[in-house]
C-alpha cells in the first residue's frame, strides 16, 4: 500500500466511487455509441457493454469519474466489471 494511502487511512475514512455502470446508463448511450469507430463492423451487439467504453469512449469515462471525484470520492475504481473473458463471451 502506498504511503499517501496509509497515511490517509491513519487520518479518516476514505470514500470509494459508486456504480460507474449506473452512470453509464443514465447517458442512454446508443449501440453507434458503444461501438465507436474501433468496433463498428463488430458482429455482436455491443450496447450495454460497459467495459467497452474504456476503448471506444474514454472520455465519457473519465467524465464519470470526474463526477465521483466531484462529490468527494478519494478513490475510483476501474471500468472492468465484466472485462474478462468469460464475461465478453456472453
Amino acid at each position: 500500500m502506498s504511503n499517501i494511502l496509509q497515511s490517509s487511512l491513519q487520518e479518516r475514512v476514505l470514500l470509494l466511487d459508486g456504480a460507474t455502470g449506473t452512470m453509464q446508463q443514465r447517458l442512454n448511450l446508443s449501440e453507434d455509441d458503444f461501438r465507436g469507430k474501433e468496433f463498428n463492423d463488430h458482429s455482436i451487439d455491443l450496447q450495454g457493454n460497459g467495459d467497452i467504453l474504456s476503448l471506444t469512449q474514454p472520455a465519457i469515462v473519465r467524465q464519470i469519474h470526474n463526477a465521483y471525484l466531484q462529490a468527494g470520492a478519494d478513490i475510483i475504481e476501474t471500468n472492468t466489471f465484466t472485462a474478462n473473458r468469460i464475461s465478453q463471451g456472453d
